[in-house]
Order: C-alpha cells, then structure tokens, then sequence
C-alpha cells in the first residue's frame, strides 16, 4: 500500500481490517479499477498524442478505429502492434507522445458520470479502493489528483516510465491488501480480466470502456457491466442518490458572465457532473418571452416598479419549471444572473426598496436559493468598456455611468454582506485565469458540502 496515498479520515481507517469486519452492504470489500476506459474517458488526449508522434516520426496516422485500440495496453507496444515500429522506434515514439501529452493531453480527459459518487459511496461503507493501469503512475497520480479522485483510494500501481511491458496480474498484486475477503477487477480489456483471473478474483467486464466488447465478453469476466449506473448497481447496491446543486454567476454587465458559464459548464462536465446551464431573465419559454420585454432596446415608458415585478415573474416560472427540478435529479445548475440581480438592478441601483424587492422574490428565496454564488468581481467602467465592444447595448445597458457605478457598489454591499454564499473572483484576468480561479474554488465549495 502506497502510504503518500491514504488520504480517508481517520475515522475510516480503522475499518479495514480484512478477515475481521464483514461488510453487509457491499459484494467486495476490495475493488482495483483500471484508469483509461474505466475511471475516465481519456481518448481524446491519447488520440492527439499518438497523432502527434506519428507524424513528428513520419509514420502513417492509422484510423480512429486502430487508435482506439491505443486505450489500456502499455503504448509502445501499441506503436509495435499497430504501427510496425520496432522497439526503439516505439521508444522513440514513446518519448515524442509524452512531449505533447505531460504539458496538455493528460488534461484532456473526463471522469466517467457516477464515477465520483461511486468512489465516495464504496469508500464511506469501509471498502478499499485501488487503480492497476498499464499508464505510467507518476501519469496516473497526477490525472487523478487533477480531477479529485485521488483522495478515494488507497493505492495506485502502474508501471515507471522505462516500463514497456507491464503486465496487468502484476499490477492488481501490488495492491491487493493482505487478509482481504472479496475482491474484484473493473476494467474495459481483455487484459483487465485476464489479470484477474491470474490474481484469483473476481473481475467487472466494463462494456462502456475502449477495449473491443467480443475480445473482453471471450475473456469471461465475472460481471459485466453496460454503463456506470450498472457498475454502481453491481458494487454499491445502497448507494444513495446524487446530490445536486445551484450556482449562480453575478457581476456588472460586461464582466465575462456568459463567457465563465460556458467555460465552467466544460470543466465541470470534464470532472463528471451533469451539468444544466441557465440564465436570466428566461431559461424556460414564458420566461424567455419576458426577457424580450425587459431586455428591448426601447423602454416604451417602463416604470422600475413594472421591470422588477416582470423580473420575478419570470424567475418564479424558471424556478418552479427548470432549477428546482434539475437539482432534485442531481444535476448542477449554473445560472447566468438571480435574485441577487433584481437586488442591484432594480433595488439599488433604481432606487426601490430592497425589501419589497425581496418580498416579491419570496418563492424563489424559499424554495430556490442559490447554494454558491460566483462574484465576477470588475470595475463596472472596464466592463462596461468591454460590453459595448462586443456588439450593441440593451435598455439596461444603456442606462448611463452613474447607473452602472451604483450596480458595482451593491455587489460590493451583497458580498460583504453573503460571505458565505458568495466567491469572488478577480474578473479583469485573462479569462483563463478567471476560469482557473473561479473552477478551483467552486469545485472546493462543491466537495466541502457533499456535492460529487
């Protein structure tokens, strides 16, 4: 067992004391995952890698059905395999893969849905949990403590990176713990089973994976399983329901809302989360029919009083018709603009009263607050700078400087004033960084408070 990675409560430890504890709720007290195919969906970063080298070597690039073959399997052997290379080209090839694949292509990977509620359940029940790849470890650790998965196991075994022949039954030995009582292999090849079988233990066939099904189905795993939510009916019988969540992104007009939403959306859904993005006013057809309204270019004579009450109208239909029912099925919803929006827009900044504005948003500050709020925190003078260089103003956006400066003064207000909903974050970085930033702690908040 690799010490550096027993990261569990202490709390937990003591429950793994294999041949004493029987646990009733899971078939295996020990479960080993392959990483590719299994874990995550690494193909796209494997795919350009292999296409990089290729063509740096001058090798034919083969099609997308050969490179899938890529998947699980230790890579020069693949290069030997599929591409004709001797053993020091597939060295050679070896070495220009990794010169793409260390700086990017390890990033360019996604956890698998339900994998990340699976480890959690498996692990808060005593199981222990372990990865054998044919991916080099030193590769292996980073991708899993990228994507927050590392703190769930309790080994990694994988070959070091002079290693071109790793043999899987080797692997899953290094970190099988002594004593243990049940035990399985989960992984998408042949080879996964095979190694298995070589250990004694069962073996979970995961048809969802890169290895081709007949070739894995001819091995004869065990179990087999379709998807992940098969995987999770197969391991954690009692696992509980996915945990969902609500974020909203606020911010002057022109701080880069639209563009963070998009870019969080993706990494979100990188590290396995469903993900349904939103906005306001609209979301759903009654509201998006009011945003033409509130958002015309000409005002037609609307009273503040009128906009505001138009403003909850269409939240409480988005409530009631999109957000409460995407969290109730474990999804996370980023929402583009909330209540706190009709706080500054049309109390604050147009001079109503803040109460009243809250009173009419009562269903949605019951029923549909926000569990974490991003702060696109920025001068409302640079964004609004940036806004109108992108295309042309709103009726809300065209409400002059003194408007846009008192909008900036109460997000400050609603921040000092929601430190514990709100995260704010430095909006006037390349968006990039805002990205990194805003993902790093959002993700923090999210496992803080169960949502995996």
């Amino acid at each position: 067992m690799n010490a550096a990675l027993m990261e569990r409560p202490q709390s937990i430890l003591p429950q793994i004391q294999f041949g004493r504890v029987f646990f009733p709720l899971l078939p295996y007290d020990v479960v080993v995952f392959d990483l590719d195919g299994t874990l995550t969906d690494s193909q796209l970063g494997i795919y350009r890698c292999a296409r990089y080298a290729l063509e740096k070597m001058g090798f034919p690039v083969p099609d997308d059905a050969v490179l899938r073959k890529f998947m699980g399997p230790p890579l020069a052997e693949s290069y030997m395999k599929y591409c004709g290379m001797t053993e020091a080209e597939a060295v050679r090839g070896t070495d220009l893969y990794r010169e793409r694949y260390i700086p990017i292509g390890w990033k360019e990977n996604n956890v698998f849905p339900l994998i990340r509620p699976l480890l959690k359940a498996l692990r808060d029940q005593g199981a222990y949990l372990a990865v054998a790849t044919g991916k080099p470890q030193k590769t292996s650790e980073d991708i899993l403590r990228y994507f927050g998965l590392l703190p769930y196991l309790d080994a990694v075994a994988g070959p070091d990176d002079s290693d071109m022949h790793a043999d899987k039954g080797d692997l899953i030995r290094r970190v099988l713990p002594k004593g243990y009582r049940r035990a399985v292999m989960v992984g998408d090849t042949a080879g996964d089973v095979k190694g298995a079988q070589d250990c004694g233990i069962d073996s979970i066939g995961a048809l969802y994976g890169y290895g081709e099904n007949a070739d894995l189905l001819a091995a004869r795993p065990t179990h087999t399983a379709e998807d992940t939510q098969a995987l999770c009916a197969l391991l954690c019988p009692d696992m509980p329901p996915r945990k969902g969540c609500f974020i909203t992104l606020e911010g002057v007009d022109g701080c880069g809302k639209s563009t963070q939403a998009s870019a969080l959306q993706q990494r979100l859904e990188q590290f396995g989360y469903p993900v349904r993005r939103t906005r306001e006013p609209g979301g759903c057809l009654i509201a998006e029919e009011i945003r033409k309204i509130v958002l015309a270019k000409e005002d037609g004579g609307m009273c503040p009083e009128t906009e505001a009450l138009l403003f909850a109208a269409a939240r409480a239909q988005h409530v009631k018709e999109v957000i409460l029912p995407a969290v109730a099925r474990g999804e996370v919803v980023l929402c583009d603009r909330f209540v706190d929006s009709s706080l500054v827009y049309q109390g604050m900044a147009r001079g109503l009263d803040a109460e009243w504005v809250k009173e009419i948003n009562r269903a949605a500050y019951r029923e549909g607050a926000p569990d974490a709020t991003l702060y696109l925190r920025m001068s409302h003078v640079d964004a609004m700078a940036r806004r109108l260089a992108a295309s042309d103003p709103d009726r809300i956006e065209k409400a002059g400087d003194s408007f846009h400066a008192r909008t900036e003064a109460a997000y400050e207000q609603l921040m000092r004033e929601n430190p514990d909903r709100f995260i704010a974050v430095n909006a006037a970085q390349a968006p990039e960084q805002v990205t990194e930033e805003a993902f790093g702690r959002l993700f923090a908040r999210m496992v803080e408070r169960g949502v995996l």
